[in-house]
């Protein structure tokens, strides 16, 4: 198998991944995963679409992340890895549908409005 590339992203995040066969061994920006990410919620987060198509151990991924934070990068890292699985085995890609693994959240934040402090907060209205 040669090398497979995809593209993750969520919010403002981007995350490109390289997954080659080898021992599960996943490096983000030169850096080990638990390094990286040293919440273990996150960690887990990264791990699913592995996990849920038993490859754990099977393959290397390589990720350059940037953009965003640590919430958004791991999600978007979770696509990207989904995504790769999908390109190596195209009978995965079911499974990782289910588990919501294919789909991109397109959830970004609103802008903010003139004439108010957030993008729907109002300022404090009082009649006196």
């Amino acid at each position: 198998m040669e090398m497979i590339n995809a593209l993750g992203r969520r919010k403002c995040a981007v995350a490109r991944v390289y997954v080659t066969e080898g021992t599960g061994k996943i490096t983000i920006n030169k850096r080990d995963l638990t390094e990286y990410f040293p919440s273990t919620i996150l960690q887990y987060v990264v791990k699913q679409p592995l996990t849920t198509v038993d490859a754990v151990e099977k393959y290397d991924i390589k990720c350059t992340l940037c953009g965003g934070g640590f919430t958004g990068q791991s999600q978007a890292l979770r696509l990207a890895i989904a995504r790769a699985l999908v390109k190596i085995n195209e009978d995965d890609k079911k499974a990782l549908r289910k588990e919501g693994f294919m789909t991109r959240d397109a959830r970004e934040v609103e802008r903010k409005k003139p004439g108010r402090p957030k993008a729907r907060r109002r300022f404090q209205f009082s009649k006196r």
